[in-house]
C-alpha cells in the first residue's frame, strides 16, 4: 500500500518541539515534502538559528514514520538552517535585529566580556547572523579580544546618511568605542557623553539584518544600562558571575534591576565563570578557588536556569589576549562555551514562545521614576 502526503503530514503532527510545545507542522518546520509510493522525503528547516534539538527531532520523525508505516517505508530527512528575513520592527535603533541579548554582571573582573565574545562567535558558527556591541564605554576590551585593536572602522553613505561599518571578525559584526580612541588613553566622559556615544554605536551603524545582537554591558547598573533599555526592546539578559559571595551579591543587584517592573527584561540565565581551577598537568582535579556552585545556589533562589559553568584555565586568558576566542579551539573549554550557547538558544526559544515582546522603557519625570 502506497502512502499519501496527508497521511504523512498527520503523522508528523504527533512530533512536538519540546520548547514551544507545538507540533513541527504547525511550526512550519516541515518543508519540501514528497511522497512517492513508499518513499518519503522532506526537509526540517529551522529559521535563523541552529536549534540544538534538531538532531533529536529528526530521530523522532524517522522513528515515528517507521513505527507507524512499517520498516518498508523509506524515509529521507534533510535538516537545514534557513536565514529568513527579519520582520522589521518599528523602532529607531536596531530595527532589523531579531533578538537583542544583554550580557551583564554586577561586578567587574568576572569575565563578562570573555563570555560575550565566545557566545557571539559560537552563535555565528551555527550559521546565524550575529552582532556584538561593546557597551563598556570606559573600559572597552572587545577590540583586543577580537585582535582588532588598531582597526579603524570606515564610514559609508547609506541612503544619504553617514553610517559606521562594523568590524568583522570570526563571522560576527562588532563595534566598540575602543575602535575610535587610543588604546592607552583613558575615556574621561560624564554619563550623558557616554550614553550618547553608546547610542551612536546602536543607531549610526550599518548593522544590516541580524538574528542576534549581543550587548556587552559595563559592570554594575549604570547610565548605559538605562540607555539600552530606553533605546531598544531587549529580548533578554544573561548574568555572568563567579561563585564568590562578593560577586554573587552584586549579581543579585543586576538581576533585580532587570526584573524590576519598570524595566521588565527577562533574565535568560546565569553563567558561572571561574567555576573551578584545573591545572593542565592534573586534568582530573578541580580546585574551587572562588567557592563552589555559588551560581547554582543563586539560580535556585531566583528560579533562573544556569546556562553552564566555565573553568578557570590558562587557555581562556590566552585566547582573550591573542584575539582568538576559546570557542574556536578544540577541547573541554570550547565544548563548555558551545553547550552554554545551545542552552541559551533553548532559553531564547522558550522566552519568545511563552512571553510577549519586551517593551522599550520610557523615562518620565526623574531617573528613578520610569515606566513603559
Amino acid at each position: 500500500m502506497n502512502y499519501s502526503e496527508n497521511q504523512v503530514v498527520e503523522l508528523l503532527r504527533k512530533v512536538t518541539h519540546p520548547v514551544s510545545a507545538k507540533d513541527i507542522v504547525t511550526l512550519n518546520l516541515v518543508n519540501n515534502l514528497r511522497v512517492e509510493g513508499k518513499k518519503i522525503s522532506f526537509t526540517l528547516e529551522f529559521p535563523g538559528f541552529n536549534d540544538p534539538l534538531k538532531s533529536s527531532l529528526r530521530k523522532a520523525c524517522f522513528k515515528l514514520l517507521q513505527d507507524e508505516l512499517g520498516k518498508e517505508a523509506s524515509v529521507e530527512i534533510e535538516v537545514k538552517t534557513a536565514l529568513k528575513p527579519v520582520e522589521r520592527q518599528k523602532r529607531q535603533y536596531l530595527p532589523d535585529v531579531r533578538n537583542i541579548i544583554a550580557v551583564a554582571s554586577g561586578k567587574g573582573g568576572v569575565g563578562k566580556s570573555t563570555v560575550a565574545v565566545n557566545l557571539a562567535v559560537a552563535f555565528a558558527a551555527t550559521g546565524a547572523r550575529v552582532g556584538l556591541i561593546d557597551a563598556d564605554i570606559y573600559g572597552p576590551s572587545i577590540p583586543k579580544m577580537l585582535n582588532a585593536e588598531f582597526v579603524n572602522p570606515i564610514i559609508k553613505k547609506v541612503n544619504g546618511k553617514d553610517l559606521i561599518e562594523p568590524v568583522e571578525r570570526h563571522g560576527i559584526k562588532a563595534l566598540s568605542i575602543g575602535f575610535f580612541v587610543n588604546p592607552d588613553d583613558a575615556t574621561i566622559w560624564r554619563g550623558p557623553m557616554a550614553s550618547s556615544a553608546f547610542q551612536q554605536l546602536l543607531g549610526d551603524t550599518d548593522w544590516g539584518e541580524l538574528d542576534y545582537m549581543f550587548v556587552d554591558l559595563p559592570p554594575g547598573t549604570s547610565d548605559i544600562h538605562l540607555t539600552l533599555v530606553q533605546s531598544v526592546a531587549v529580548t533578554g539578559v544573561v548574568i555572568v558571575s563567579t561563585p564568590q559571595d562578593v560577586a554573587l551579591a552584586d549579581a543579585v543587584k543586576g538581576i533585580n534591576m532587570f526584573r524590576t517592573p519598570a524595566v521588565n527584561v527577562p533574565v535568560l540565565g546565569l553563567i558561572e565563570n571561574m567555576a573551578w581551577f584545573t591545572p593542565a598537568e592534573l586534568p582530573n582535579n578541580r580546585y574551587y578557588i572562588f567557592g563552589k556552585e555559588g551560581c547554582l545556589k543563586l539560580a535556585g533562589q531566583f528560579g533562573i536556569p544556569v546556562l553552564g559553568q566555565i573553568p578557570l584555565v590558562q587557555e581562556i586568558r590566552e585566547g582573550g589576549d591573542s584575539g582568538e576566542p576559546s570557542v574556536l579551539t578544540k577541547g573541554p573549554v570550547s565544548e563548555a562555551f558551545k553547550a552554554i550557547a545551545d542552552n541559551l538558544i533553548i532559553q531564547l526559544l522558550k522566552r519568545n514562545t511563552d512571553l510577549d515582546p519586551t517593551k522599550v522603557v520610557e523615562i518620565t519625570k526623574t531617573r528613578s521614576n520610569f515606566s513603559h
